[in-house]
């Protein structure tokens, strides 16, 4: 079961008001979102289907098929996966508009946050498909699918369900 937290709603320059999140989103459409964007080139801090994403851009795209505009636009960050600022930028900001659910019980639709770099914050995300598999993007590769093996597991530091 998600945990149901808060989201914040931004927006005419009045501080932020919090408001219950709803249901999660059938993962069957958050899958099909994801699928949808296989094949899209790499390109660091792009969120345009089939012209170029990198992993949070998949997230962000995924975000505005499913809610229309974002709540909030990303920082500018590196693709430094061993950066050390200890800040974990990535999951604040999902924990703020998405539902956290365990890694453990996480499954097809779900947002999985990696920590490439054990010392590091997570710079890293990717959709859980049904195999159990992996759509992310990758500066080698782009949008892509692959099987959701041990080493991706191990990296997992955070699941996350987007709200209905």
């Amino acid at each position: 079961m998600a945990r149901m937290g808060k989201r914040r709603a931004l927006g005419g320059g009045c501080a932020p008001t919090e408001e219950p999140l709803r249901a999660p989103t059938d993962p069957a459409r958050v899958v099909a979102i994801a699928e949808s964007w296989l094949g899209t080139p790499y390109l660091h801090q792009a969120s345009a289907r089939g012209l170029g994403t990198d992993c949070l851009g998949l997230a962000r795209g995924i975000w505005r098929d499913l809610h229309g505009a974002e709540p909030i636009s990303p920082p500018p960050y590196t693709r430094d996966w061993g950066e050390s600022s200890g800040r974990e930028v990535m999951w604040e900001a999902a924990q703020a508009f998405l539902m956290e659910v365990p890694v453990s019980t996480a499954g097809p639709g779900a947002l999985i946050l990696f920590r490439m770099v054990a010392s590091s914050p997570a710079k890293h995300c990717g959709i859980l498909v049904p195999g159990p598999a992996l759509i992310h993007a990758r500066e080698t590769t782009g949008v892509t699918r692959e099987p959701f093996t041990l080493p991706w597991r191990r990296r997992a530091v955070a699941a996350f369900l987007f709200p209905g």
